[in-house]
């Protein structure tokens, strides 16, 4: 982790049962190969797991938490280009060897990760075409998502956008209930932290939203997702077309 603060002291050791899709989308083998080393740590908000053109030192598979990957611009303003949660990890590139990370990757939702260092993962998949397959398939799905984030910062509106944002965050942590804030919520959007307010002021006037200090929680799915634009769907069936929901007899290497 880059900034150390990895809470070894809070470690557990996980078992099969996992929220994270991609762990339990794992053949049996595979999944065995990993156990050892994967461990629970719960991490707050805020906690960089690496920078941009550092080592990735672990691979982190979110249970409940969410983490952003951000690209920085010259003037100090960030993009977010993609997000991860129960159903992804991040520095899964490792498995094929020392690897530098191209974007920023914070924890922007707290909660609990299973996490394994670089070198065990490694390890791990040189003796596994499974575990090589998903690396392969996820970094697809990360890259097509970035593509299609691209596209929808750049021609719709920031109603849309924010309302399509709150609807991947709700699926990527499987809550309703955000621990967000709209000075968040306006730096990921690339908006005015007025604008943001503004517009979530409007959805809490039509029954949409309900925002708290630190908090904001979806009360109509239904009318979020008609508000939001169309590049909603078509990143969710990514999302859910990248794992496979049955685990499939694996070949070990």
């Amino acid at each position: 982790m880059a900034n150390g603060l990895m809470p070894e002291a809070r470690g557990q050791s996980l078992t099969r049962a996992t929220a994270n899709r991609l762990l339990a989308a794992l053949p049996g083998d595979a999944f065995a190969l990993l156990e050892p080393d994967l461990r629970q740590v719960s991490l707050p908000h805020g906690v960089v797991c690496y920078e941009a053109g550092s080592p990735i030192d672990q691979v982190y598979f979110p249970q409940t938490g969410m983490i952003s990957l951000l690209v920085s611009t010259s003037d100090g303003n960030v993009v977010e280009t993609s997000s991860v949660g129960h159903d992804g990890a991040v520095g899964l590139q490792c498995g094929f060897g020392q690897r530098v990370s191209l974007t920023r990757a914070i924890v922007q939702i707290a909660g609990n990760f299973s996490v394994i260092s670089a070198p065990r993962f490694e390890l791990a998949t040189r003796h596994s075409a499974a575990l090589g397959e998903l690396i392969f398939g996820y970094i697809e799905t990360l890259w097509t998502e970035a593509q299609q984030n691209a596209v929808c910062n750049a021609i719709h509106d920031g109603s849309s956008r924010l309302c399509c944002w709150l609807l991947q965050c709700a699926d990527r942590v499987s809550s309703e209930q955000l621990l967000l804030t709209q000075e968040l919520l306006a730096e990921m959007l690339g908006l005015r932290r007025t604008t943001v307010t503004l517009l979530a002021q409007e959805l809490q006037k039509r029954g949409v939203l309900r925002c708290s200090r630190g908090m904001i929680t979806i009360l109509d799915r239904a009318a979020l997702e008609a508000c939001a634009c169309g590049c909603y769907e078509v990143i969710r069936n990514i999302s859910l077309g990248a794992v496979p929901d049955v685990p499939r007899q694996s070949k070990m290497i």
